[in-house]
C-alpha cells in the first residue's frame, strides 16, 4: 500500500475528484482519499509517479510519504538494514506530518481571518453604520457617494486578495471541470464584486447636479436621489463578508478537525525520542532510531521504555495505561516483556531490545489507527456519490434561480442576491466530513481503550454483530491451564510419564503443552532433547527420542497408535468422567506402549461471565467453538453463561461453522491462537485477543491489546455509537442542504416572506461543517464500558436461536469417549432408502472411505448402519457421504 499527502482539497467534491482520477490508473486496485487528514491510500501495483501525475492533472498536489507495496518488513540490524532505516524515516515523517500540517493550516487560516477582520470592520461601519444608520464619516469623505463606493471597492479588493486561496482553487477546479466548494465561494464573492463594479460605473454616469444631491436635502416622502439609490445597491460588503465568514467556518472546522485527531497525536507524543543503551560497558543516550535488535538498554524510575524488549535483570511496576487503558501499574520482573511508550513507575530494569523502529507495539498501533482513519467505511459511499455531482447541481440551481427571478420581473440585483445565496449556503464539506470525522474519533477512543480497528469497514460492521463465536482456550479461559493430576499406566512411574510427556511437548506452543512443561520444571524433571518433532494439527504431537517414538495428544490420536492398550487404560480410569468435570485429559505413549494421562484444567477469565451477560443484554447470541472435548467445553460454557457449544472440531471445521452461521446472521469470531486464524478470516468480523498469536492478529479486523473479554463488548458498543453518529452527521448534511438551498433561492418568499441575504447564507455555510465535526466529538462523552440494553423483536431473536440450534445439532461430533467410560467405539446411523444387499454394500463402501471409520455394517431391514470408529467424525460428514451414495441420512441413533 502507498500513502500520499494530498494538497489543495477543500471539500468532498475535491476528494471525489482525486479518487476518480487515481482510480482510473491501470494497476490501481483500491483508493481511499481522506478529506479529514488530507491523505490518500493506494493499493495495487502502480508507479508512484503515475499517481502523483494523475492527482496533479486533476488540479491538486500529491507527495508519497510511505510505500509498502514492494517491501517486506525485517528487523533492523539484519540484511537490508538500510532499506528498513529508510522506511523508518519515511514512516516517522508520515506520522509527524499530520500534526505539522494541521498546525500550519490552522495558523494560516487564523492569520487570514485576523487580517480580513481588520479591513472588514471599517467596511461594515461604512455600509451598515453610515449608509443605513447615518453614523458619521470622516470629514474627508463627507457625504460623497462616489468616494464611499470607491472606498468600499478598495477595502473589498484587499479582503479578496487576502483570501485569494478561494479564487485560485475555485477557478482551478473549474478549469479542470471539477468545481468544488471554493468554486461556489469564489463565484458568490466574485459575482457580488463584479455586479457592484457595474453599479459603481453607473454611478459615474449620474449627472453632476443629481450626484450633488444629498440625503439631507430630500423632501419628506420624496424619492431617493438616483446616486444614493445606486449606492444602496452595491454588494461589495456581501463579497467581503462572504469570504470572511467562510474563513471563520474554516478556522472552526480546522480547530475541531484537529481535536478529532487528538488521540492519534497523543499516541505519537508518547513515542520516546531517546534511549539509554549499554555499549562497551558504558551507558550512553542515543536516539531511539539508533537502537538495534539485541541491544541492552536501561530504564530508570519515571522514564519511558524506549523500545519493546524483555527484562534481563531488575524489574519494577510499569504503567501501561497508554496502550491498554488499565490505570493500575503492572509488576514486571526478569523474563517479562516490556513495551515501548509505557512508563517505569518504580524500580530499575535492564532490558534486551526485541522490537525496534516500526516493529514496536506503539508504532504498530499508531500505524493501525492512522491507516484505519484513512480508509472508507461502506456507508461513506452514499455521501461520495452525492459529493461527486453536488457542486455542478448547485451551479445549475443558482443559474435557474437567477433566470426564474429575472423572468418574474425582479431586478437584476434581487435575482443575483438569490443566486449568490444559493452558491454560498450550499455545503459539500459537511457531506465529505460526515463519515471520516466520526471514524477518526471512534478510532481514537478505541486506541485509548486498547481496542484497535484495522479499517473503517470493521468499525462500522462490528456494531451490527448478531452472534459472537468464542474460542475457548485463551479467550474465554485464561489460556494458562494447570496440571491437575498425573496418572501413569500400570508398571509406569509418574516420573517416567512426566519425563517423556515433557520431552514430546517441549517444542509445542500450545497452552496445554506449556502447562505440562511448567509442571515438569516445578517437579525438577529434566527435559530431554528430542528430534523429528511434528505437530499434527488438532490431534497431537510426536517426536523421536533415542530411537523410540513419543506420542502425546487426544484420545483418538493415541488410540490410533496403541490400540487396545488405550481402551483398557480409559476404562480403568473412567476418562469420560474427568472430562465431564471440566478437565482436559492429555494421553501419552511410547512406541506401542500406553504410558498414561495428564489432566489439565483451564479456569475462565474473571470477566468472561460479565462479558457474556452484557452481550445477552444487547440481544446478541453466543457460541463456544473449540477443539476440546464436549464435556470439558460444556463445563466452561456453563460457567461463562454461553448458550451454545460446538466442541471437538478441527481448525478447518471451525471455519465451516462460522461460515454456516454467517449465512443467517452477522458473526463475530473471537480467538487468540493459530488454529483460530481460518475462522477469524471467515467471520464477518474477526477479533483477536492481543495476548494471542501474531497470525491470529493478522487474520482479524479488530485487535484487543489487553486480554479482556469485556473489551469485546466495548468494541461492539463503540461501533454502535460511531455508526449512530455517522447517521446523525449524514442526516444533518443532507437536511441542511435540502432545507437551506430552497430558502436561499427564495422559494418561500411569497408564502412566508423569508428572504435570505447572501451574508447570512455564508454564515450558515461556515457553521454547517463545524456542527458536523462537533457532533462527532460528542463520541468522547460516551462510556463504552457502561452496560447497554438493546431490545430486539422476539421473533428475530427466536429465529437466530433456532438457526444456531440447527448448526449445533449439525456439527455434533461423535465422541469416542462419550459412553461407558470411553470403551465404546461404535455408533448407529439411521439411513433410509436401502432396499437390498446391494444397497447395503453401497452404503458400507461410502462410509468406510471416511477418515475415522474402521468398519460399517448396514441393515436395510432396520434402516440402520452400525459404524466402528477410530476417530471423530461429524454428523455433517456422515450425512454428505450417505447422500452422495444416493440414500437419506436420518441422524445418529
Amino acid at each position: 500500500m502507498q500513502k500520499y499527502n494530498v494538497t489543495g482539497m477543500s471539500c468532498a467534491a475535491c476528494s471525489a475528484r482525486v479518487d476518480k482520477a487515481v482510480r482510473n490508473i491501470e494497476g490501481v486496485d483500491e483508493v481511499a482519499v481522506n478529506l479529514l487528514t488530507n491523505s490518500m491510500n493506494v493499493e495495487g501495483h502502480v508507479d508512484c509517479q503515475a499517481v502523483v501525475a494523475a492527482v496533479e492533472a486533476a488540479g491538486y498536489g500529491a507527495e508519497l510519504v510511505e510505500d509498502n507495496s514492494n517491501t517486506q518488513g525485517n528487523s533492523r540490524g539484519l540484511t537490508n538494514g538500510d532499506n528498513e532505516a529508510d522506511k523508518s524515516t519515511v514512516r516517522k515523517r508520515s506520522s509527524q506530518d499530520l500534526n505539522k500540517t494541521q498546525k500550519a493550516e490552522f495558523n494560516a487560516i487564523r492569520r487570514r481571518l485576523i487580517t480580513s477582520l481588520v479591513f472588514l470592520l471599517p467596511l461594515m461601519y461604512i455600509t451598515m453604520g453610515h449608509i443605513m444608520w447615518k453614523w458619521p464619516l470622516p470629514a474627508v469623505l463627507g457625504d460623497n457617494p462616489m468616494a464611499i463606493g470607491l472606498l468600499e471597492m478598495t477595502i473589498t479588493g484587499i479582503i479578496m486578495v487576502i483570501n485569494q486561496k478561494f479564487f485560485i482553487n475555485g477557478f482551478k477546479g473549474l478549469r479542470h471541470m471539477a468545481p468544488n466548494m471554493d468554486t461556489l465561494v469564489a463565484l458568490g464573492a466574485g459575482v457580488s464584486f463584479a455586479y457592484s463594479l457595474v453599479v459603481l460605473f453607473q454611478m459615474t454616469a449620474v449627472p453632476p447636479a443629481e450626484a450633488a444631491m444629498t440625503m439631507d436635502g430630500m423632501e419628506a416622502g420624496g424619492a431617493m436621489p438616483r446616486i444614493h439609490e445606486l449606492l444602496h445597491g452595491l454588494y461589495f460588503e456581501s463579497a467581503a463578508m462572504i469570504l470572511t465568514l467562510i474563513t471563520v467556518g474554516k478556522l472552526l472546522e480546522s480547530y475541531s478537525k484537529g481535536r478529532t485527531t487528538d488521540a492519534l497525536k497523543g499516541l505519537m507524543d508518547l513515542t520516546p525520542q531517546e534511549a539509554r543503551v549499554v555499549r562497551q560497558d558504558q551507558e550512553m543516550m542515543v536516539s531511539v532510531e539508533e537502537v538495534l535488535v539485541g541491544d541492552i538498554y536501561v530504564v530508570k524510575p519515571g522514564e519511558s521504555i524506549p523500545v519493546d524488549g524483555v527484562i534481563v535483570s531488575g524489574g519494577g511496576a510499569v504503567d501501561e495505561s497508554a496502550l491498554t487503558g488499565e490505570s493500575i501499574p503492572v509488576d514486571k520482573a526478569e523474563g517479562h516483556e516490556v513495551t515501548a511508550a509505557t512508563i517505569n513507575v518504580d524500580g530499575y530494569m535492564t532490558c534486551r531490545a526485541t522490537r525496534v523502529g516500526n516493529d514496536t507495539t506503539i508504532s504498530q498501533i499508531i500505524k493501525m489507527v492512522s491507516d484505519s482513519a484513512a480508509t472508507k467505511a461502506p456507508i461513506a459511499k452514499v455521501a461520495d456519490k452525492v459529493s461527486g455531482v453536488f457542486v455542478p447541481i448547485v451551479l445549475i440551481i443558482a443559474l435557474i434561480t437567477l433566470a426564474v427571478w429575472l423572468l418574474a420581473g425582479e431586478t437584476v440585483g434581487f435575482a443575483l442576491a438569490r443566486a449568490i445565496s444559493v452558491l454560498v449556503i450550499s455545503c459539500p464539506c459537511a457531506l465529505g466530513l460526515a463519515t471520516p470525522v466520526a471514524i477518526m474519533v471512534g478510532n481514537g477512543i478505541g486506541a485509548r481503550n486498547g481496542i484497535l480497528f484495522k479499517n473503517a469497514t470493521a468499525l462500522e460492521n462490528v456494531g451490527k454483530t448478531e452472534v459472537v463465536v468464542f474460542d475457548k482456550t485463551g479467550t474465554v479461559t485464561t489460556g494458562k491451564p494447570k496440571v491437575m493430576d498425573v496418572i501413569p499406566n500400570d508398571n509406569i512411574s509418574q516420573e517416567d510419564l512426566l519425563k517423556y510427556a515433557a520431552a514430546v511437548e517441549a517444542k509445542s506452543s500450545h497452552p496445554l503443552a506449556r502447562a505440562v512443561i511448567d509442571y515438569a520444571d516445578n517437579q525438577a524433571v529434566q527435559i530431554l532433547d528430542v528430534s523429528d518433532f511434528k505437530n499434527i494439527t488438532g490431534q497431537g504431537v510426536t517426536a523421536e527420542l533415542n530411537g523410540s517414538q513419543l506420542y502425546g495428544g487426544k484420545a483418538e490420536y493415541i488410540r490410533e497408535k496403541v490400540g487396545e492398550a488405550y481402551d483398557a487404560f480409559a476404562l480403568k480410569h473412567n476418562v469420560a468422567n474427568m472430562a465431564a468435570q471440566g478437565a482436559t485429559p492429555l494421553f501419552f505413549a511410547v512406541d506401542d506402549q500406553m504410558y498414561g494421562m495428564i489432566t489439565v484444567a483451564d479456569e475462565i477469565k474473571e470477566d468472561s461471565a460479565q462479558a457474556v451477560k452484557w452481550l445477552h443484554a444487547m440481544g446478541i447470541k453466543t457460541v463456544m467453538l473449540t477443539g476440546d472435548r464436549i464435556e470439558t467445553a460444556r463445563v466452561i460454557a456453563a460457567k461463562a453463561g454461553i448458550e451454545n457449544v460446538i466442541a471437538g472440531v478441527l481448525p478447518n471445521t471451525k471455519s465451516e461453522v462460522v461460515q454456516a452461521i454467517s449465512e443467517r446472521a452477522k458473526v463475530m469470531m473471537v480467538g487468540d491462537g493459530i488454529n483460530d486464524a481460518p475462522a477469524l478470516t471467515a467471520a464477518d468480523n474477526g477479533v483477536a485477543i492481543g495476548a494471542g498469536a501474531d497470525i491470529a492478529m493478522d487474520a482479524a479486523e479488530v485487535v484487543l491489546v489487553e486480554n479482556r473479554m469485556t473489551d469485546v463488548v466495548s468494541a461492539i458498543r463503540l461501533s454502535k455509537y460511531t455508526l449512530r453518529n455517522i447517521y446523525e452527521n449524514l442526516f444533518w448534511a443532507f437536511f441542511y442542504n435540502i432545507i437551506c438551498i430552497p430558502i436561499a433561492a427564495g422559494a418561500w418568499i411569497h408564502l412566508t416572506g423569508w428572504e435570505m441575504n447572501p451574508m447570512y447564507g455564508a454564515a450558515a455555510m461556515s457553521l454547517s461543517s463545524f456542527c458536523v465535526v462537533m457532533n462527532a466529538l460528542r463520541l468522547n462523552l460516551y462510556d463504552i464500558r457502561k452496560e447497554t440494553r438493546i431490545s430486539k423483536s422476539k421473533s428475530e431473536e427466536d429465529a437466530i436461536s433456532n438457526y444456531l440450534k440447527e448448526i449445533v445439532d449439525k456439527y455434533v461430533v461423535v465422541d469416542l469417549l462419550k459412553e461407558n467410560g470411553g470403551n465404546k467405539m461404535n455408533t448407529v446411523l439411521n439411513v433410509e432408502g436401502m432396499m437390498c444387499a446391494h444397497c447395503e454394500a453401497h452404503v458400507k463402501e461410502a462410509l468406510e472411505k471416511l477418515d475415522g471409520v474402521v468398519k460399517a455394517t448396514a441393515d436395510h431391514d432396520a434402516n440402520q448402519v452400525e459404524v466402528e470408529l477410530n476417530g471423530n467424525v461429524s454428523e455433517e460428514t456422515f450425512a454428505k457421504a450417505i447422500a452422495d451414495a444416493g440414500y437419506e441420512f436420518k441422524g445418529i441413533k
